[in-house]
């Protein structure tokens, strides 16, 4: 059962990479990696069944497969930065042909093919194999020593930490295999776990805590034992469940995750039979978003209508009150007309900020760097008159994938948030801004934060703080966040904040790759 598990989430893995949108060399050459690992675990679980030759050689050829990959996916995985070489996977890989060779000559020679020669071709592979692992974690110690820095590091180090543990569990439940004790840790039970770690790193580099990503394993190990138990309780409840509970807890994991991969697999097959039919896997809350950009739809075209039938009577006001005080003499009555004035003016910014709101936005998309943009910006705010002991940080990542974007309006977002924070700390403090990649589930990105240490946003205001007509200043429209809400949202990207009153807020920005 434990063998079969090991194939069953190795293949899980490979087919969830291979037909994610994110599909990276590293992300490719592991994904290869578990695939390979599921054929060998699969022909050793359908070898004890069937008895076939083929089988055997199957299993045999995938063993020798594993350490050319393994190397491969080291070296992308260290970013070529090892004393491991292409060099070194050619010759990983002939050697493992000529030893394939050798095992088929073997399996079919009268004079090797009793078991004894069996069991012992079987042990020299499995210590080939051993061997060049062991190859591969010692260029990952020397990386971990020498160059990994920062959040890098951390990660490596897990790495590094969960192997060395994994062999010695491995190592131990092979001692204990030959005991009266029958006893067994379930090393390819260990294997499964330690290759869904390296998912969670190689997927999730922005996760550079232990505890971040226990906290995401965490998830997925509720949601099992909690499909377990409710398959126990109904076949307990309409019947007698057979098998035991640890079979049905497996079984329960493998479910877990292998619901997205199943999922993007026959979104692809019902967009093949039926190209122009609904989307089918839209959810309720897309629906609602759907909702939303009709709305919008909507508001597009009522808004000229509306500004027009406004705007000319706003004008009208205006000339009659600039006309009645170039005539008028009493001081008094001119200040009452100079706030009609400075009234409408005011009500026909509003209505120039809805107008901006409403309309439809034409982007003039170019795929470049962000972090130029971001000190463009950071330079216009530092020309402007800043309130004293303001000071601007910037720490933007050097190594970010380009975007595609429209740099006039993203300049307008950073801006329009940075003047928000700015008036957050009339007393002074530190604006700062940070540039990160990031990957996940959603494929590639770019964020940017802008964080401020002002007086923070009230917890019962954040949930309308992108709202249009929403503010909490005096004479504010509240038109600026929404506008930026979607200006983010026409890019595809994300704007969320966090904020604690008395500390201040930060702003996030995720913006995806540009494709290839």
């Amino acid at each position: 059962m434990e063998t079969l598990t090991l194939a069953a989430v190795s293949l899980t893995i490979a087919v969830s990479l291979m037909i994610s949108k994110n599909k990276t060399p590293l992300h490719l050459s592991f994904a290869w990696l578990c695939l390979t690992l599921f054929v060998y675990k699969g022909a050793n679980v359908f070898d004890g069944l069937f008895q076939r030759d083929f089988l055997k050689m199957a299993e045999t050829l995938a063993l020798l497969t594993l350490p050319p990959l393994t190397i491969a996916f080291t070296r992308i995985l260290l970013n070529q930065q090892t004393f491991l070489s292409g060099r070194h996977t050619l010759f990983a890989a002939v050697v493992s042909l000529a030893l394939a060779v050798v095992a088929y000559v073997m399996r079919h020679t009268a004079a090797f093919s009793f078991d004894g020669a069996q069991a012992y071709l079987a042990g020299f592979l499995q210590a080939y194999v051993a061997l060049l692992l062991m190859i591969c974690y010692l260029a990952l110690l020397s990386y971990l020593k020498s160059r990994a820095m920062g959040a890098e590091k951390k990660r490596m180090r897990y790495l590094a930490i969960a192997c060395a543990v994994m062999a010695l569990l491995m190592a131990l439940d092979h001692a204990a295999a030959g005991t009266a004790y029958g006893f067994s840790l379930h090393s390819n039970i260990i294997l499964a776990a330690l290759i869904y770690l390296i998912l969670m790193i190689i997927t999730h580099p922005q996760l550079t805590a232990l505890h971040d990503i226990m906290a995401r394993a965490m998830v997925v190990l509720i949601m099992t034992c909690f499909a377990a138990i409710i398959f126990v309780f109904f076949t307990g409840l309409f019947g007698k469940a057979t098998a035991p509970f640890s079979h049905i807890l497996v079984a329960s994991f493998i479910i877990v995750i292998s619901i997205e991969p199943f999922r993007q697999v026959l979104k692809k097959i019902i967009t093949l039979i039926y190209p122009d039919g609904p989307d089918v896997f839209t959810s309720l809350y897309a629906l609602d978003e759907r909702l939303e950009r009709e709305k919008s739809q909507m508001l597009e075209e009522m808004a000229p209508v509306l500004a027009h039938e406004i705007r000319n009577p706003l004008g009208s006001m205006k000339g009659a009150a600039q006309y009645l005080r170039s005539e008028e003499k009493n001081e008094e009555h001119q200040k009452l007309l100079d706030v009609i004035i400075e009234e409408v003016d005011r009500l026909n910014s509003v209505v120039s900020q809805f107008l901006n709101y409403a309309k439809p936005y034409h982007l003039h998309r170019k795929v470049q760097l962000l972090n130029p943009l971001v000190e463009k910006a950071i330079s216009i705010l530092r020309a402007s008159p800043l309130p004293e002991n303001m000071a601007i940080e910037q720490e933007l990542r050097p190594d970010l994938p380009p975007v595609h974007i429209d740099a006039e309006q993203l300049i307008q977002v950073i801006l329009n948030i940075a003047y928000n924070a700015i008036e957050a700390m009339p007393e002074g403090g530190t604006l700062t801004f940070r540039t990160s990649k990031i990957a996940g589930d959603a494929g590639a990105a770019v964020g940017l934060s802008i964080r401020d240490t002002g007086k923070g946003v009230k917890r019962e205001d954040i949930k309308n703080i992108f709202k249009p007509f929403f503010t909490t200043k005096e004479r504010g429209v509240g038109l600026g966040l929404a506008i930026c809400q979607r200006i983010i949202r026409s890019h595809g990207g994300r704007l969320r904040l966090k904020s604690i009153p008395g500390q201040g807020t930060i702003f996030y920005i995720r913006l995806d790759v540009a494709q290839e």
